[in-house]
């Protein structure tokens, strides 16, 4: 008899093993699941703002025979630098974000690309205006709406369209940061 009892005992560890294991096994297989999901969250995310960043606009897909301008910027990275039109620099911008909290500062300094030389004539005219509309653009920003890469973005599209709105010359083709600060 305590053969047996010993045979059941040893049967019985045997199984609380198996299930120990098998419950390792599965929290193992959870966890690996639970990881696989959040790699793959962030690689979507990512890549999802990489394509709207990088979507072309109809203005691209017009006839080539017009001056096109680009969607976004981000498209300027893969751009040969021999590609890149004739750069027309900006003065230092030196302006308050949009601040509920405390005083946030942004100092950008900006250059240009432009489709032909006769635009920089036209821009050299409207210099006041121009920097007024750049200026109220950065200041109507926060510091969330600006320090992402998203967000530099959308205010360099927002300043592009907003140049090309009163230009009549040529248009801007890009937008590109030589500076940008916050403090």
């Amino acid at each position: 008899m305590a053969e047996e009892e010993a045979k059941e005992e040893q049967e019985e560890q045997g199984q609380k093993k198996s299930s120990n294991m098998l419950m390792i096994i599965i929290i193992a297989v959870l966890v690996l699941i639970i990881v696989i999901g959040a790699v793959l969250a962030v690689v979507l995310m990512s890549s999802d703002d990489e394509q709207t960043m990088q979507q072309p606009s109809a203005q691209m897909q017009s006839a080539s025979t017009q001056p096109t301008r680009r969607a976004s910027p981000a498209l300027e990275q893969d751009r040969r630098l021999s590609e890149i039109g004739i750069l027309y620099p900006l003065d230092t911008f030196t302006v308050n974000l949009k601040s509920d909290a405390g005083r946030r500062y942004l100092k950008a300094t900006i250059s240009l690309e432009l489709s032909g030389e006769e635009l920089s004539i036209e821009l050299d005219a409207k210099a006041p205006v121009i920097r007024d509309r750049i200026i109220r653009i950065l200041t109507s920003k926060t510091l969330e709406e600006i320090s992402s890469k998203k967000g530099k973005q959308k205010v360099s599209n927002q300043i592009m369209d907003t140049l090309n709105a009163i230009v009549s010359d040529g248009t801007v083709q890009g937008i590109y940061f030589t500076e940008f600060v916050i403090q």
